[in-house]
């Protein structure tokens, strides 16, 4: 059952049995780094959502006209820090699958080769599965900075329009 390390062709099948656990490793570095820049940037969004909702409730009940375009323009920035904070748990639920997928396509290679089955096909769907959601989360992030831009430009607007005249 075991390898006979001490010809060449056996030692060869094993190194190739472990590079290619290995490549998974790779994604599962990838995916986690983007996980915890996604986690800062899910923990700044919401701090913004809770500074906004603070400074609302700060404005109180006053209809002033100044006091009615900060509460709108602080009403716009809340709806659009919601979907950001939406579109982060989104992609980090995604990476969280993702990375299960690929620690499951590592495992099935060295599994499938011990065993010497021919269930090849497994450790490739699995890859293929948290290769899919490791884009899908990208996606997620992409879109999530163009919001991200979106609150910025409405932000410097807001000041130009209201405090640099």
């Amino acid at each position: 059952m075991w390898p006979d390390l001490t010809h060449t062709q056996q030692l060869a099948d094993v190194l190739q049995v472990l590079s290619a656990m290995i490549t998974p490793a790779v994604l599962i570095l990838a995916s986690s780094s983007l996980l915890l820049t996604t986690s800062t940037r899910s923990i700044r969004c919401i701090d913004r959502v809770r500074e906004r909702t603070d400074e609302l409730e700060k404005l109180g009940t006053a209809t002033d006209e100044v006091t009615e375009r900060r509460r709108k323009h602080l009403y716009e920035q809340l709806e659009v820090n919601i979907r950001r904070a939406r579109l982060l748990q989104r992609a980090m639920s995604r990476l969280y699958m993702g990375i299960s997928f690929f620690i499951g396509t590592s495992v099935s290679i060295g599994v499938t080769s011990l065993f010497s089955a021919a269930l090849g096909w497994i450790p490739l769907i699995l890859g293929f599965v948290g290769a899919g959601l490791l884009f899908s989360a990208s996606v997620y992030l992409i879109i999530e900075s163009r919001h991200a831009l979106t609150t910025t430009y409405a932000e410097m607007d807001y000041i130009s329009r209201n405090y640099m005249r």
